[in-house]
């Protein structure tokens, strides 16, 4: 198997550059495969890589060397597509996706667009009908299809998918949403979260509760800013979605994109929000915007913004509450998956992306003094992961699991300053739950007593690193039965996205002609902020931020 491959790990001085690793990449201009070089400046890590006809291409790829070097200690490859929709006997990527036989992830989380319709028109959404590349068509899979696609993705192995995340688009401009809901619980899946901007939510409660009854277990919810002016599309209506959401039992994940210069100086405040609301909040995953549109360096270097940067600034809004060195890399957490599947002796759910692509914490609420205690502050993660690594490889060269699992469970208690731990929290047993039931809901109940901060920073055709693309375990299930990174689909919508959904659409103006109205009457009119006495009121269309990004990206 003919693999990317990490080389020159040792660093060589260049000038005022140091090169980190060599990788492959795009040109943004015509997607020729390219050679491309990883190095670090200024201890800011950089990618640079030059096309024959386009010329040379210098972008961030990581606001700080330190970071990176810290993160990079957790690579680890995953146990990849064992049963492959695309055989390849040398790697081609990321010409031929769909998973190939060279991936090196199963699908942590997979996607499905359910329609590119959407009642809001954000200016840095690269995914909405009538928008860029994509053209003007419709695309909403039917039911058959949606099936198909299920049956696709619990077809994975050596893992099958279990986790689905329907997105768009918005999803809830599909009158048969509860519908597609069902039948992909019928399939199997036990973890069904939706991708929205919670406006329906918010407006019509009665949809928010059939959708809960399908089987929708969590939102994940758009939440760009705590005011009107970084979060112009649904600032009003949030309060409301919340609402709807403890009403039907449904848990909330906050996601913010995070653009430098619009509302990167809201991130704390975004945090204290959803502190306010851990009945229903319990995770905030912040995503650096994704520069997918054609945008010149100085655009790019104006909203440009990286996992360690917005990790710098969570520190300096939270008073030092949550500080850079409690944040680890997601696949930190291969350690705790590999003792579970050596005591289990089967294949296990994992998180094995590029350490570069996204990091997280949890953070729990102090009760007397109401702060942030971060994990890192009461726990000794990197002595915990250790062990973990020492027992799965204990359990592999044949000693007895039982008495191995049991000695994990027994010893976790010491990697926990009691001292230190928030009041009605007891961490040692929620991992020995985790470790001992290895169920969903082991898992699930973790998420019950914090607050996780996330970060995933998905790629653009400027900084896209093939190394990172072949690990991505984000994917996107297609009505042809493929199953395709996010990092591809999005990144090359010519050859991905945009292709596969248009050869399953109709035109714009067929779907007007059958269902009897226009695209455009689907559009929010912001019912909620009649009255607000914002200039803002009238939604994302209309402020004066939407103005100056538009200009910026003609």
């Amino acid at each position: 198997m003919a693999l990317i491959q990490i080389s020159n790990q040792s660093t060589k001085s260049l000038g005022k550059k140091s090169t980190i690793r060599f990788t492959q990449s795009i040109c943004p201009d015509c997607n020729m495969i390219l050679d491309a070089e990883v190095f670090e400046r200024d201890d800011k890590v950089y990618m640079s890589k030059i096309c024959p006809t386009h010329g040379e291409c210098e972008e961030l790829y990581f606001g700080s060397y330190q970071m990176y070097k810290k993160f990079s200690t957790y690579w680890m490859d995953g146990k990849g597509a064992h049963s492959p929709n695309v055989m390849i006997d040398k790697c081609s990527c990321p010409n031929n996706c769909g998973l190939c036989s060279n991936h090196l992830s199963h699908s942590g989380l997979a996607n499905m667009i359910v329609t590119n319709r959407c009642d809001l028109t954000c200016w840095y959404c690269f995914f909405y009908v009538k928008k860029g590349l994509e053209g003007a068509y419709m695309y909403e899979p039917d039911h058959t299809q949606v099936r198909g696609m299920m049956k696709t993705l619990k077809a994975e192995r050596p893992i099958p998918g279990n986790s689905i995340q329907i997105t768009g688009g918005e999803p809830m401009l599909r009158e048969d949403i509860a519908d597609v809901i069902k039948i992909m619980k019928e399939e199997g899946v036990d973890h069904v979260q939706m991708n929205t901007n919670g406006i329906r939510h918010a407006m019509d409660p009665e949809a928010a509760r059939e959708v809960r009854l399908a089987g929708c277990n969590n939102l994940y919810l758009s939440f760009d800013g705590v005011t009107a002016r970084t979060n112009p599309k649904n600032h009003w209506e949030i309060p409301y979605a919340l609402d709807s959401c403890r009403k039907t039992g449904t848990t909330v994940v906050f996601v913010p994109t995070v653009i430098k210069s619009i509302n990167d100086h809201e991130l704390g405040g975004i945090i204290r929000y959803a502190q306010k609301n851990m009945d229903v909040v319990h995770a905030v995953n912040f995503q650096p915007v994704s520069l997918t549109g054609r945008m010149g360096k100085g655009e790019r270097e104006k909203y440009r913004i990286t996992v360690p940067d917005c990790i710098q600034r969570i520190e300096e809004q939270t008073n030092g509450e949550v500080t850079v060195d409690d944040w680890f890399p997601v696949p930190s957490c291969m350690p705790l998956t590999n003792v579970i599947e050596a005591f289990s002796s089967k294949p296990k759910y994992e998180l094995s992306i590029h350490f570069a692509c996204g990091a997280g914490t949890y953070i729990f609420e102090d009760a007397e003094t109401k702060k942030f205690v971060p994990l890192t502050k009461f726990c000794d993660i990197q002595g915990m992961l250790e062990l973990f690594e020492d027992k799965a490889e204990e359990i592999r060269s044949g000693k007895n699991k039982y008495f191995t699992m049991l000695e994990v469970v027994r010893k976790l208690k010491g990697f926990v300053d009691t001292k230190k731990q928030p009041a009605g929290l007891d961490l040692a047993k929620m991992f020995g739950n985790i470790l001992m039931k290895r169920s969903f809901e082991s898992i699930g109940s973790w998420h019950v007593k914090g607050l996780f901060l996330g970060m995933m920073h998905f790629q653009d055709k400027y900084n896209e690193d093939l190394e990172r693309l072949q690990r991505c375990d984000i994917h996107y299930l297609t009505p042809d039965l493929r199953i395709v990174p996010f990092c591809a689909f999005n990144v090359i919508p010519e050859w991905y996205r945009d292709r596969i959904q248009k050869k399953y659409s109709i035109t714009v103006e067929e779907w007007e002609q059958r269902e009897g109205v226009k695209l455009e009457d689907g559009l929010y009119r912001g019912l909620m902020r009649r009255g607000a006495g914002d200039e803002l009121a009238a939604g994302c269309a209309k402020s004066q931020m939407f103005h100056d990004a538009a200009q910026a990206t003609m």
